[in-house]
């Protein structure tokens, strides 16, 4: 059975709590948790892009050499799509929607087996976050526990002063137990989830879908 470090607001190991095998002790598919990073960063894309077409694009208005007695091939304006500077044919216009749709359960199971990758390797901790609402006590709770580099924070309900204090430290998310995606546990380097968080991911990703 899996276990995780349960540490104090020190950083000290209190004790060693066992988890689920259902939730963090299965057999990982790189390939579902592969096709979900690409689900979401595939979701991210606002698709605003937009290309100039010859109509669009500046000057062209005169035609470059007459039609007939140059040798070359005629062309009636510099913006031709074949021209260096020309416009763009059949680029996105702005309207692209880049949206995927996994299932449900794909996404319960890709969860699963990225939080148990993350445990494999030892990037989950149990701890609690309490703070008054000041970036400066979220800052030194990550320094006295070496929290480098990306902390992702997990816990049962977003309170506002967690946000307020955790909201201009660069690196730093929070997320609620039941919105875990799979793109945020494997670009973290270390997990922190709150007691109270930990039972509701259980019961989340515990039971099937009927």
């Amino acid at each position: 059975m899996p276990k995780v470090t349960v540490l104090d607001m020190a950083g000290k190991e209190v004790s060693k709590i066992d988890l689920s095998d259902a939730v963090f002790g299965i057999e990982p598919n790189k390939a579902v948790m592969h096709d979900m990073v690409k689900n979401y960063l595939a979701n991210q894309r606002q698709g605003t892009q937009s290309a100039l077409t010859r109509a669009e694009v500046s000057g062209g208005g005169k035609k470059p050499w007459k039609q007939k007695g140059t040798g070359r091939a005629r062309f009636g304006s510099t913006r031709n799509p074949i021209w260096r500077g020309g416009g763009v044919v059949f680029g996105p216009r702005g309207n692209e929607n880049y949206t995927k749709k996994l299932s449900k359960t794909a996404k319960k199971v890709a969860v699963r087996q990225a939080l148990t990758v993350a445990n494999e390797a030892k990037k989950i901790v149990v701890k609690d976050v309490k703070t008054t609402g000041k970036t400066k006590e979220v800052a030194t709770f990550l320094a006295d526990n070496k929290f480098e580099r990306r902390v992702l924070i997990v816990v049962d309900e977003k309170t506002p002063e967690l946000m307020r204090a955790t909201n201009n430290i660069q690196n730093v998310l929070v997320v609620r137990a039941n919105y875990l995606s799979v793109y945020h546990i494997l670009n973290a380097d270390t997990i922190v989830i709150t007691p109270k968080a930990l039972p509701v991911i259980t019961a989340w990703l515990g039971k099937e879908e009927a």
